[in-house]
């Protein structure tokens, strides 16, 4: 009997996701001949929904580097997968996805997704069903692997976007805010903003002192500069905001570049600026990196799967591809470390981060 093996992508849309379906679909045909995939529509929803079809090698010829997902993606939330009151913990919704997987017969199903995915993907795995996870995000937040795919596309755009407003920013004398996705961590915006040769880069890592900003921004127009460009991440907080208790806080208005563009406009002199580059920072094609990081990815995935590796989610260990338990995974969220080298070094070229 053939194997069936079931493929989803679940979550917010990134780059790469083709490029890594492409991975594991070209391995599986190699290392197993009448191997029989399954494409499942729109994340756990397409499990939900018994939503999935038969996919051919045809399928996958020319999407190593097409942008978003042939198989669509939906949010599920974990918590959406849990009931306390339930004897099992699982919510309906749960208990129908195992059914239905179970059922169908699927031997395996790679999971492509970011935190929530795979917290989601342990829950199946501790429940009978064989995944095999895959890092993806734009937000590099993944515990257990040094990048997940996406996250270089994301930088891309996003260090272009400020490379743009440069110009713009010195031909006015203006300050100009860009905030950058991210989630609850900074690490795009980290890269970015050092890639992109940013004045201050904020970061949800490391709470922001306005006072301190607005002393980057002086001291800058004492020296003849005119303009600045500052980069805060979605997830930042100033160190006032912070006093605030953090369920109410998360109802602060505005996003966080706008709060800061408002709170500098009274107490410089230049005009400030927002930029909001959105959703544009994960469309579009994968980079080469990305590319090929999802290509190994792919192919890890792919001998997991026949060696019967399961519960683990591919990951980058150094230069290499290796795995790691989700049950690990599952619910930690990888931060910028405060004494990292990173972060040492961009203090010595001057990037100020907001502290005092």
């Amino acid at each position: 009997m053939a194997l069936k093996i079931g493929m989803l992508t679940s979550g917010g849309d990134c780059q790469g996701l083709n490029a890594v379906l492409r991975g594991i679909a070209k391995s599986l045909y190699h290392m197993v001949p009448g191997v029989e995939l399954y494409g499942i529509r729109n994340g756990y929803q397409g499990l939900i929904e018994r939503d999935w079809c038969e996919l051919r090698p045809s399928d996958f010829s020319g999407i190593l580097r097409q942008g978003g997902t042939i198989l669509g993606t939906s949010r599920q939330p974990y918590k959406s997968m849990i009931d306390k009151d339930d004897p099992t913990g699982l919510s309906e919704k749960a208990k129908t996805i195992i059914a239905n997987a179970k059922e169908f017969g699927f031997d395996a199903i790679a999971i492509l997704g970011g935190n929530g995915t795979q917290k989601t993907a342990n829950l199946l795995s501790e429940n009978g069903i064989n995944v095999v996870g895959l890092p993806k995000t734009i937000d590099n937040d993944l515990w257990g692997t040094d990048l997940t795919f996406g996250f270089d596309s994301a930088v891309l755009k996003a260090t272009s976007v400020i490379d743009s407003i440069h110009t713009t920013a010195e031909a006015h004398g203006r300050v100009f805010v860009i905030e950058l996705m991210g989630h609850k961590v900074g690490w795009i915006s980290l890269y970015a903003g050092m890639a992109g040769g940013a004045d201050v880069i904020l970061l949800p890592e490391l709470p922001y002192d306005l006072d301190s900003v607005i002393k980057v921004i002086d001291a800058r127009t004492n020296r003849g500069k005119k303009f600045s460009i500052i980069v805060i991440a979605e997830g930042a907080y100033s160190t006032e905001e912070m006093k605030i208790p953090r369920k109410k806080r998360e109802n602060l208005i505005g996003t966080s570049g706008a709060r800061l563009r408002d709170a500098l406009a009274n107490h410089i002199e230049q005009d400030v600026k927002l930029v909001i580059p959105g959703y544009y920072q994960r469309g579009g094609e994968p980079t080469p990196t990305d590319r090929l990081l999802c290509t190994r990815f792919g192919s890890k995935a792919a001998s997991m799967i026949v060696e019967g590796r399961f519960g683990e989610m591919v990951s980058m260990q150094g230069r290499d591809i290796a795995s790691v338990p989700l049950a690990e995974v599952a619910g930690k969220l990888k931060t910028i470390e405060l004494d990292s080298d990173i972060l040492v070094e961009a203090r010595l070229l001057g990037i100020h981060f907001g502290d005092s």
